[in-house]
């Protein structure tokens, strides 16, 4: 795979739908984070870990989706089509485990460090 000859539309494969997943898991984690801001007071970091986590529940089959049709097996077969196959293999949850191990920690830590900048700006600079 690494030595065969590739075009640039080969690089692009995929991306709308990365695009498309993408966009549902920013929008995901606001509006998670702006519901849990009101009912529940948790330090930075268990927030965005639990916020990114439901964010990543939201667009998991969409993440599956997207990882095969990039994978270059599925050719010709609409978005709809593979959802409905990884669904009905049972494959449309693998590998959530590990992800969200990973999208809990790596949020977890960027909340708590964005948490910690905001406080020192806001300490050295004064509100604005």
């Amino acid at each position: 795979q690494v030595q065969h000859e590739w075009n640039f539309t080969e690089v692009l494969k995929g991306s709308g739908t990365t695009l498309l997943r993408n966009s549902f898991l920013f929008s995901s984690f606001v509006v998670y984070m702006d519901i849990s801001k009101q009912y529940i007071h948790l330090s930075p970091f268990w927030m965005g870990g639990i916020c990114a986590n439901c964010a990543w529940l939201t667009v998991w089959p969409l993440d599956v989706v997207k990882s095969r049709m990039q994978s270059g097996n599925y050719e010709g077969k609409s978005l709809w089509q593979v959802l409905l196959e990884a669904q009905r293999s049972g494959h449309l949850y693998r590998g959530l485990i590990p992800g969200l191990t990973r999208s809990f920690i790596a949020n977890g830590t960027s909340m708590e460090v964005y948490h910690f900048v905001e406080k020192e700006l806001k300490r050295q600079w004064g509100k604005h």
